[in-house]
């Protein structure tokens, strides 16, 4: 099969991970899923680390999305943006907001049908372009989150605290479960370019119970 014959995949039509409603939480089952990922530190806003962060993983998703057209025949967009966000006090995310005490870890999420020897070539790619900010930090690693319960959140993500609040301390106990891993979120607008009262994210918290 020729790369002009596969149709391009868009995983946010395609994948079940990517869709919710506003007002709606609900409860999905995820596969382990392979993603770019690089960690950081403190407050997103304006900071270097964070911008970094970003700056270097596109490059490598899409120099693995076009040699897996070129090589493979199989063409797909590259998915949103998502990120894991953690604290030792999680009332940092959703009462404090204390942003400085954040950590978190970016991600991309890749095809399932390119192994690490993708990556590997992506990254010497990369390099031999002139690189990217934080490059040697990125990894190709599986996230496996299981059972989840997710919502999507219209707005500011400073607006973020009350649905997870509700999220936390109301839909998740009341449904006999309780929090079983790292919070994370999937940014379905580019927030560098759409307003904020605009922004669409997915938040989704995996449980256990």
């Amino acid at each position: 099969m020729t790369s002009s014959a596969a149709p391009k995949i868009d995983f946010k039509k395609e994948l079940d991970a990517y869709r919710a409603k506003r007002g709606e939480f609900r409860t999905i089952e995820m596969p382990p899923t392979r993603y770019l990922m690089i960690d950081g530190h403190g407050d997103p806003n304006g900071s270097p680390e964070f911008s970094e962060a970003i700056e270097s993983l596109y490059p490598l998703a899409y120099a693995m999305k076009f040699a897996s057209k070129r090589e493979l025949g199989r063409d797909y967009v590259v998915p949103p943006l998502e990120g894991l966000w953690w604290a030792d006090d999680m009332a940092a995310f959703t009462t404090a907001r204390d942003k400085a005490e954040w950590d978190w870890t970016l991600m991309l999420m890749a095809p399932d049908w390119l192994e690490h020897e993708a990556f590997v070539s992506a990254v010497e790619r990369v390099r031999r372009k002139g690189g990217a900010p934080r490059l040697d930090e990125v990894r190709f690693d599986v996230l496996s989150e299981g059972r989840c319960v997710q919502t999507l959140h219209v707005g500011s993500f400073d607006d973020e605290g009350a649905v997870l609040h509700r999220m936390h301390h109301e839909i998740i106990p009341d449904q006999g479960m309780r929090m079983a891993g790292t919070h994370h979120e999937i940014y379905l607008s580019d927030f560098r370019r759409v307003a904020p009262e605009k922004q669409r994210t997915i938040l989704r918290q995996p449980v256990a119970g």
